[in-house]
């Protein structure tokens, strides 16, 4: 019984399978397949092949990545067939004779040698002594690619740039006309080569084939920025090695941008570089007292003060007449964002009564600017006040001269730059002042830095303050294409990339910057991060569904996918979470507390 049961239950499975199988078919095929000339139809899509039918004398490593990693649907199919060395080793000594032959010819006639005979016989001679020895072997290698698309010009757009790539290499393709259904099965996985369009190859070039390639920044020296999340090796790498050493750093709040500048400014202090932060959260005070820094509050009440009207003391290079001009027009334009704005007249009133204030001081382009006492905003409204047309500037100069604002405004610098850290906290200065207190701090570092050449590295963070008036944009913009020339590296950072980038001068930023980093984006803002930094669907959605501290770290033609890593100690002095501060600081009340 139990015999019987197995073979009526046997027989109901031969029956079913074949049908299942069937229904399968029917369901996953296309409604039809058109097959042309130069593509294939399949349902809605289009497919076209394209076969590779010339390559250079040298190929490159990775030549072919740029194809591979190109944002389209693509199959590409890679077929290599060894052939017989015994078979190569005799054609090539018949190819040998030949050009020897020519060579001897023209020789007898007189002729100017050929170099491109001689090139391909010394070619030829090298591959038989490679074949001989072993150290080499021979193939025949066919490469197609079959790309889709949703219209037939769009096939014709995706061809042009393919084989735009592909002939920068010096590499030539070329539609299978007429064999574009040989094509098509060519490059599925089938192992099937229908098109056997082939060219003869060497093992050398044949291994710069290697499709699966990853992007890979590391150095023998600089600093570890992370980890690299496309093959686990460390992101290391020096930045004032690039063409400058300026980076912008973009993301959401709570994406992690403050924990890794300072993870970056803690381990580029351990080699010798200087830093300077504009800090307008105070986030940076407990890394700055932990390293010995000087961390330098500014607000109306502050007893920090910086005197925009200082006048750097310049190098042997730089021409008194410069420097005083260019810290005229810097101050041309912090008064434009102060006073909400110049007319053309104003500004030329400005110009005028700048000059004259420094002259009352008896500081000229042939003044000793280190002897010199600079002016006060206050010695400018008085300027004004005695100006022709210039009274009304005076009244709107005098809040910050003798009203609320004077506090920070109108006082003597006392501030030093004498640390490898230095950090303005802006924090408790109004709203509406912030993008002029970033303006002075700015300008006054500087100055700083044009007296001196040193290997540092400026951090703006919020840079969007600045960016909201054109001219502290234009000031930013300024420091970003100079300091390079200073030894100097700009670090931007900021979470409205709206604003930034709608400012005139937030690309020209970006793309004068040779770091770029991009942290969690908000869906709001992906947009425009993609068209700005050319990204795929793929880095799109990586950079929306992300971790804390993940993100795509950009430099020069490179990027790759970024995992910030922190050691213990160095978390506990970086760390921006409220939580593990508020732990530290109980921590540190109840040691003091037992030391009583």
């Amino acid at each position: 019984m139990a015999s019987l049961f197995n073979t009526q239950n046997n027989n109901q499975q031969t029956e079913v399978i074949p049908t299942v199988a069937r229904n399968v078919r029917n369901l996953i095929a296309p409604a039809g397949i058109e097959i042309a000339s130069n593509y294939v139809q399949i349902g809605e899509e289009y497919a076209r092949t394209l076969f590779v039918f010339t390559y250079p004398r040298y190929l490159s490593t990775n030549w072919f990545s740029p194809v591979i990693t190109l944002d389209k649907e693509m199959n590409i199919s890679i077929f290599v067939h060894p052939a017989e060395t015994s078979i190569i080793l005799k054609n090539l000594r018949k190819k040998v004779a030949q050009i020897q032959s020519q060579i001897t010819i023209q020789q007898e006639q007189g002729k100017v040698r050929d170099p491109v005979l001689e090139t391909a016989l010394t070619d030829i001679e090298a591959l038989r002594d490679s074949l001989m020895q072993g150290t080499e072997k021979f193939f025949q290698v066919g490469l197609y690619i079959t790309f889709f698309s949703k219209t037939a010009k769009g096939l014709d757009e995706i061809e042009n740039e393919i084989r735009a790539i592909l002939e920068a290499k010096m590499v030539y393709a070329k539609p299978a006309t007429f064999q574009q259904e040989e094509g098509f099965f060519s490059s599925l996985p089938l192992e099937q080569d229908k098109l056997l369009i082939h060219q003869p190859m060497n093992t050398a070039p044949l291994a710069s084939f290697f499709p699966f390639v990853s992007m890979d920044l590391t150095d023998n020296k600089g600093v570890l920025y992370g980890i690299n999340r496309h093959n686990n090796s460390l992101i290391l790498f020096d930045r004032f090695a690039m063409e400058n050493a300026n980076m912008v750093i973009f993301a959401k709040a709570g994406a992690g941008k403050s924990y890794f500048v300072k993870l970056e400014v803690l381990r580029s202090l351990m080699i010798d570089t200087e830093v300077i932060i504009i800090d307008p959260e105070k986030e940076y005070q407990h890394l700055t007292e932990a390293m010995g820094g000087v961390f330098v509050n500014i607000s109306l009440s502050s007893p920090n003060h910086l005197n925009p009207f200082d006048l750097s003391i310049g190098r042997s290079d730089e021409s008194p007449d410069d420097i005083l001009r260019n810290n005229i027009i810097s101050l041309v334009g912090l008064l434009r964002i102060m006073l909400g704005g110049l007319t053309p007249e104003e500004d030329a009133l400005i110009d005028r009564a700048l000059r004259e204030t420094y002259a009352l001081h008896d500081i000229s382009p042939e003044s000793d600017f280190s002897k010199a006492t600079p002016p006060l905003m206050a010695d400018l409204q008085a300027v004004l006040e005695n100006m022709e047309g210039g009274r009304e500037l005076a009244v709107r100069l005098e809040k910050f001269t003798k009203g609320t604002y004077s506090g920070f405004f109108n006082k003597p610098t006392n501030v030093s730059l004498n640390n490898k850290l230095v950090v303005f906290s802006i924090r408790d200065m109004e709203d509406s002042l912030r993008p002029m207190a970033m303006y002075i701090i700015l300008h006054y570092i500087w100055n700083i830095i044009r007296s001196e050449v040193k290997k540092r590295v400026l951090v703006v963070d919020e840079g969007w303050w600045i960016m909201q008036h054109p001219e502290g944009a234009s000031f930013l913009f300024g420091i970003a294409k100079r300091c390079r020339k200073y030894y100097m590296g700009l670090t931007t950072i900021t979470q409205d990339i709206t604003d930034f980038m709608g400012s005139p001068y937030g690309k020209p930023i970006v793309t004068n910057s040779s770091l770029q980093l991009l942290l969690r984006q908000s869906p709001a803002t992906i947009d425009i991060m993609k068209t700005t930094f050319n990204l795929t669907e793929q880095e799109k959605f990586l950079l929306m569904e992300c971790n804390v501290g993940e993100g795509i770290f950009f430099a020069g033609l490179k990027h790759v996918a970024i995992k910030v890593v922190a050691s213990y100690t160095e978390d506990q002095i970086i760390t921006t979470d409220p939580r593990q501060i508020i732990e530290m600081e109980r921590v540190k009340k109840e040691s003091a507390e037992n030391n009583l």
